[in-house]
């Protein structure tokens, strides 16, 4: 949806104090930690763009409070997985050689969405070190979650999200987005006993010099997430509500990933 449309469907401007108050009706409370997942688009016309919904996700935790969101750069991989779009073959052993080496600072995200990207430069955020799915968080928690974020397995228990799990006031905003978004999901996948493993490969820095690293890590799929999710939706998990015109919900972190872990441990086969 253009800009043009997304105004036709808007009754009235999105501003930071709307989405603030509905981020409360929602439920969410002063000191909460929210790791969230959003969609600027599904809010409708946001007054201030993705900054707003920054400040407004800001106000509504607090200063004892924290947000986290993921800031995952997919194409800081191995390029022979690549296709959307493929490269060619031939352009491998360039990339492997040529690809720079990951940044907190500087790479960017990847499919993240406005509202994650730009949240990634706002001040006082900090950038978890993963040169594929690193996070980012702002608050009272921001540097703790963030910090020695393990290479493999990247969403382990000491992971950012490890470490919210270990949070009792950490909560899931799923502010637009759908299940299939749910990254705390995949912190359940780690604990599945026969969860299958792949090769990785990005570039990294280590040792002070650009490299080329390969790693072996959990074959993560959120394939089946969506289904979790109605799992929970059917048991009554998570509060529902709008915020904007976004069809929102909020969800104890770790209860959402005990009840992940029970839902994957029954439904994949062999795991």
């Amino acid at each position: 949806m253009g800009e043009f449309e997304t105004i036709a469907a808007t009754r009235e401007p999105v501003t930071i104090d709307r989405i603030a108050r509905d981020l409360g009706a929602l439920g969410v409370q002063e000191g909460d930690v929210l790791l969230v997942h959003s969609s600027l688009s599904s809010m409708g016309w946001v007054c201030g763009g993705p900054r707003a919904v920054v400040m407004a996700l800001l106000k509504a935790v607090g200063a004892e409070g924290t947000i986290v969101m993921p800031a995952q750069s997919g194409d800081w991989s191995d390029p022979a997985e690549w296709n959307n779009p493929p490269v060619p073959r031939a352009w491998l052993e360039t990339i492997y050689r040529e690809m720079p080496a990951f940044d907190p600072l500087t790479t960017p995200t990847r499919g993240m969405g406005r509202i994650a990207e730009l949240f990634r430069t706002f001040p006082g955020t900090v950038r978890s070190a993963h040169p594929q799915v690193s996070f980012c968080a702002n608050g009272k928690h921001a540097a703790a979650i963030v910090a020695e974020h393990p290479l493999t397995p990247q969403f382990g228990e000491d992971s950012p999200l490890g470490k919210l799990y270990r949070l009792p006031e950490a909560k899931v905003l799923l502010l637009g987005a759908g299940y299939h978004a749910c990254t705390a999901f995949h912190l359940a996948e780690t604990r599945l006993d026969r969860m299958p493993a792949k090769r990785m490969g990005t570039a990294m820095t280590e040792a002070g010099a650009r490299t080329w690293k390969w790693f072996d890590d959990f074959a993560y799929d959120s394939e089946d997430f969506p289904l979790v999710g109605a799992e929970l939706d059917a048991r009554g998990m998570p509060s529902r509500g709008a915020v904007g015109s976004a069809d929102c919900r909020l969800l104890g972190l770790k209860a959402g990933v005990d009840a992940a872990e029970a839902w994957l441990r029954e439904n994949r086969p062999g795991l």
